[in-house]
């Protein structure tokens, strides 16, 4: 779906100050520009739906684990009032500086501070100070290696598995903080699995497809440290014709081009 930022010089609307053209390198978004040629992983549709969805609520303090290129940082910052700052953490040195000129160039210099760091080491310096947590996080078990250590890092579970995940999203949040994940519908259900007999619970949920009749393929999950109802939904993100279902349209509308 993203490719379409390929092929279409589009106007922004009426909410932006000019017209944007997607440039190589990166994708323009309505109100920022995401550089992502030296990231191990790039732009792609799992982060912008966790950027579009995490109930941000009356969160003042947000933390973005495996930032990347910064894209959800960016994205959380345009959903969000001034009062709100947001920290993302990046393991690998190239990313974390591209993500740190995003930022700069976006309309929140101020709010987002980028960490060159592992997420182990931060966690024992900053216990139970965020309000959201979110993570795109690696879901890969280790395998044959990637010739990029860097992808390796960004794919694989290695350098932060899921159990690790929990542990240091367990110690960074809030008493009534959420954490907030994006996975393959498969590894999500494992993933959820692990959270629950680690003291989390599933306050919501959306199953997500391609379209309504083929199989679930991402999942969207929000996991707190107290029992709570869950919420579950279904997200198709196309129509039989191919087009975009309004559900997914009014998800990506402030921030796609062509909306």
């Amino acid at each position: 779906m993203l490719r379409q930022f390929y092929s279409q010089v589009v106007r922004v609307s009426k909410r932006s100050k000019a017209d944007f053209t997607p440039r190589r390198g990166g994708f323009t978004f309505k109100q920022f520009f995401v550089a992502h040629d030296r990231c191990a992983m790039k732009v792609g549709t799992d982060g912008v739906l966790l950027g579009a969805w995490a109930p941000l609520g009356q969160a003042r303090r947000v933390l973005d684990i495996g930032s990347g290129s910064g894209l959800i940082a960016l994205m959380l910052a345009q959903r969000s009032g001034d009062e709100v700052t947001i920290d993302a953490v990046e393991l690998d040195e190239a990313a974390a500086g591209q993500a740190r000129e995003n930022a700069a160039a976006s309309p929140w210099p101020q709010r987002i501070r980028v960490h060159a760091q592992d997420i182990h080491h931060y966690a024992q310096r900053h216990a139970a100070e965020y309000d959201l947590i979110v993570s795109n996080p690696p879901y890969f078990e280790p395998a044959v290696a990637c010739r990029d250590q860097a992808r390796h890092n960004a794919r694989y579970t290695e350098t932060l598995t899921h159990e690790a995940l929990l542990a240091c999203a367990a110690q960074l949040l809030a008493a009534q903080g959420t954490f907030c994940v994006v996975l393959p519908h498969d590894i999500g259900a494992e993933f959820e699995r692990l959270a629950q007999q680690s003291g989390w619970h599933t306050a919501a949920k959306v199953n997500v497809s391609d379209r309504a009749d083929t199989p679930l393929h991402r999942v969207l999950l929000a996991l707190t440290r107290r029992e709570t109802p869950l919420q579950a939904q279904a997200l198709a993100i196309k129509q039989a014709d191919g087009s975009y279902t309004d559900d997914f349209r009014r998800l990506i509308a402030d921030f796609y081009l062509f909306y």
